[in-house]
């Protein structure tokens, strides 16, 4: 005969609205009180959300057979202890949030079956109780060889340092900042993080079984190609020797491109040092430490989606540019009057007004010479004009790609593309 306990346990797991009921409990619970928690944005969440809908299925099950955690479910709880070590979580909060999670738990069950038999409750008790013994004892040794394996390989762990950063693992800039300091490192800040790429197209050259040595240093093997950290590390290098301050740069490998975690003064030397090696790159700040993976994110599908004729050799890809793209994608990462200031710069200011009158009358008509006729100016001086948008806002109008940015921007940003008159 079925007992009280399996009945219930199997209701409730046998009901996808009442499990996802729990877990969304669990979850706000979490979130609202362990502050490490609190600070998670919302690509995280998904993330504590199938943790606890795993864990909720695990109990259940192990209430009703009066279980115990198996093998399996240790090595997974070493597996997110790990993670969560790794990406600067407390140890005290991680743990905080079972506790949380298991007070919901008991609340759910007492409210699905309020008359619940005195010795099925115990047995819940008494099950919450072991596994958050041993959840206890699995978390701080998973801390503790984490801890021991970062403080053993410096290189590696400044490599996965960053890897979390762009993967958007870290909870907060507080649990960041404690986890660089155990590194005995400081982050750049301000900062600007550059994904770069060996440009297609270039000669492959055979090095052995390994694989064969592609652009700028990428190896290619079967899937396509990787760069290796050693290429990484060269520009990573070239960027930052001179210039890198108090602040540790940072550099990764995404499969064929390398990640920099440079402070924003380094940013300047990209264009020539990418010329040298054949490469192109995308270059974002401005996120807060915290939100690197946002501006990973923008800079990754921006060199996804530029046409050919949006990279020169003397520049880098900017932020502007990558949210020009992903405008054009279909999916804007920030608002049009932010696009339109980040494109057009000083141009939006009331008293550089003539300006961007006269960059509309040059997008416009096609030509300095029509633009200065419209304007009732002479040719001269609408090149002049024309020099002083390029000193501005490092955009030249003559260039398709640029020319097609500032068009794009004057033309999203509210009352950025209205006026003809020949201004000031």
């Amino acid at each position: 005969m079925i007992s009280e306990r399996e009945r219930v346990a199997a209701e409730l797991v046998a009901d996808p609205r009442a499990v996802e009921r729990m877990v969304q409990r669990i979850v706000d619970a979490v979130h609202r009180q362990v502050p490490a928690y609190a600070a998670l944005d919302g690509s995280r969440l998904p993330e504590v959300r199938a943790i606890a809908a795993w864990a909720l299925e695990r109990l259940l099950r192990l209430w009703a057979d009066d279980g115990e955690l198996e093998p399996a479910d240790l090595r997974r709880f070493r597996g997110i202890a790990a993670a969560r070590a790794a990406d600067g979580r407390p140890v005290q909060a991680v743990l905080r949030a079972y506790r949380v999670a298991a007070a919901v738990i008991v609340d759910e069950i007492a409210a699905h079956a309020p008359r619940l038999a005195a010795h099925d409750a115990f047995a819940l008790t008494r099950q919450l109780l072991a596994a958050l013994d041993t959840l206890a004892e699995v978390v701080a040794t998973a801390y503790a060889t984490v801890s021991e394996h970062l403080a053993g390989d410096r290189d590696q762990a400044l490599r996965l340092l960053l890897d979390d950063l762009i993967a958007g693992r870290h909870a907060s800039v507080g649990a960041l900042t404690d986890r660089a300091a155990r590194l005995g490192v400081q982050l750049p800040d301000p900062y600007c993080l550059l994904v770069a790429e060996p440009v297609e197209g270039r000669p492959v050259e055979p090095t052995g079984s390994a694989g064969q040595t592609g652009p700028g240093g990428s190896v290619v093997r079967e899937g396509g190609p990787y760069l290796t950290q050693e290429a990484a590390g060269g520009l990573l290098a070239a960027l930052t020797t001179p210039r890198s301050g108090g602040s540790t740069p940072l550099a990764t490998t995404r499969g064929s491109r390398a990640v920099l975690l440079l402070p924003a003064s380094a940013v300047g030397g990209a264009p020539e040092a990418l010329r040298e090696r054949g490469w192109r790159g995308c270059a974002v700040g401005g996120e807060s430490l915290d939100r690197i993976a946002v501006a990973y994110r923008l800079a990754a599908d921006a060199l996804d989606a530029a046409p050919a004729h949006a990279h020169h050799p003397d520049r880098v890809l900017t932020e502007a540019d990558a949210h020009v793209l992903a405008l054009l994608a279909g999916h804007p990462a920030t608002a049009p009057d932010r696009i339109g200031r980040l494109v057009l710069g000083p141009l939006t200011h009331p008293g550089q007004r003539h300006l961007l009158v006269a960059l509309t009358a040059y997008v416009d008509a096609g030509s300095a010479t029509a633009a200065a006729r419209a304007l009732h100016l002479h040719p001269q001086s609408l090149r002049y004009r024309l020099r002083r948008i390029r000193e501005l806002t490092g955009r030249d109008p003559r260039d398709p790609w640029q020319r097609l940015t500032l068009d794009i921007a004057r033309t999203v940003m509210p009352g950025a593309g209205s006026g003809t008159g020949a201004g000031a």
